[in-house]
C-alpha cells in the first residue's frame, strides 16, 4: 500500500522506503543489476540535459523536476544493489558526497584564501590521486567529446596546452589538411579507411580543444545544434506538407531553399 512510503515525513526517507519496497515486491526491479542499470542512467542523464535546455530557453521547469527525480531514482537503485551486498546505502552515499564537498571547499569550510580556490581545487584533487600512475587515469567513460576535455584539462595540468587560439586554430587547419590528402589519396581498402577514421578523429579533437579555450561545452554545443536541426528539419516536413507533397520529391536545390524558409520561420 503506498503508506508504507508516504507514511515517512523525510523525502530521504520515503526514497530509501521505496526502492527497498520495490526491490522485494516488483519483478522488473528485482531484476536489476549494475550491468542493466547502466543504459537506464545514461539515457536519464541526457533527458535532464534536455530539461536543463528547457528551462533555460522557456523558463519551463517541471520537466526538469520530473527528470531529476529519474536521476535521483538511479542513485537510489545503485545504493539498494549496494547495500544489498553489504558495501554501503544510499545514508552513506550522502554522507560521502557531504564531506567531499567540505573537503573541497576549504574557503569556505577552513582557513583558506578564498582568491586561490582555483589552485586549491587541484592541489586537493591531486593529493585524492596520489596512487595514479598517469593523469589519464581515473577519467570516466563519458561520451566520447566530453572525454576529450577532460584528456585536454588534465594534459594542460601539466602545461601541455596551447597559449592562445591562434595555435589551435592552426592545427586544426592541419589535420584538415591531413584528412583530405587521405580521403584524396584513399585506394578504398580497409587499411585506408581507419586511416581516414584516424584523421577524422584528430580532427574531430582539435575541435573540441578550440572548443574549451574558448570556454564551450562541445558536448552541450553539438546537443543544442542537433535540438535545432531537428527543430528546422520538422519544419521542412511542414512546409512540404503544404505544398501536398513530400520532401523527397524535391531536388537538393529546392531543399535547400526549403530548409532556410524553415529556418527563418524558427527565429
Amino acid at each position: 500500500m503506498p503508506h508504507r512510503v508516504r507514511q515517512h515525513s523525510n523525502p530521504f526517507d520515503r526514497l530509501d522506503s521505496l526502492m527497498n519496497i520495490l526491490r522485494v515486491e516488483c519483478d522488473w526491479d528485482k531484476k536489476q543489476t549494475l550491468q542493466s542499470l547502466r543504459k537506464y542512467t545514461l539515457e536519464e542523464t541526457h533527458e535532464v540535459l534536455e530539461a536543463v535546455e528547457k528551462a533555460i530557453e522557456t523558463d519551463e521547469w517541471n520537466d526538469l523536476k520530473g527528470e531529476l527525480g529519474d536521476i535521483l531514482i538511479q542513485i537510489a537503485f545503485y545504493a539498494v544493489i549496494a547495500k544489498e551486498r553489504g558495501k554501503f546505502d544510499l545514508a552513506d552515499v550522502f554522507d560521502t558526497l557531504i564531506e567531499k564537498m567540505i573537503y573541497r571547499h576549504p574557503h569556505v569550510f577552513a582557513d583558506a584564501n578564498p582568491d586561490d580556490i582555483n589552485e586549491q581545487w587541484e592541489q586537493l584533487k591531486d593529493a585524492k590521486n596520489t596512487e595514479r600512475k598517469s593523469l589519464m587515469d581515473g577519467i570516466p567513460p563519458l561520451p566520447a567529446l566530453s572525454y576529450a576535455v577532460k584528456q585536454q584539462q588534465r594534459a594542460a595540468r601539466v602545461g601541455f596546452d596551447w597559449s592562445d587560439l591562434g595555435g589551435v586554430t592552426d592545427k586544426i587547419s592541419e589535420e584538415i589538411a591531413e584528412l583530405a590528402h587521405e580521403v584524396n589519396t584513399s585506394d578504398g581498402s580497409e587499411a585506408a579507411k581507419r586511416k581516414i577514421e584516424d584523421e577524422f578523429g584528430d580532427v574531430l579533437f582539435s575541435l573540441v580543444n578550440y572548443a574549451r579555450k574558448l570556454g564551450v561545452d562541445p558536448e552541450q554545443a553539438l546537443m543544442r545544434t542537433n535540438r535545432k536541426f531537428d527543430k528546422r528539419f520538422r519544419g521542412m516536413e511542414a512546409i512540404a506538407e503544404t505544398k501536398d507533397s513530400t520532401l523527397k520529391n524535391f531536388n537538393i536545390e529546392e531543399l535547400e531553399e526549403i530548409y532556410q524558409q524553415a529556418k527563418d520561420e524558427l527565429q
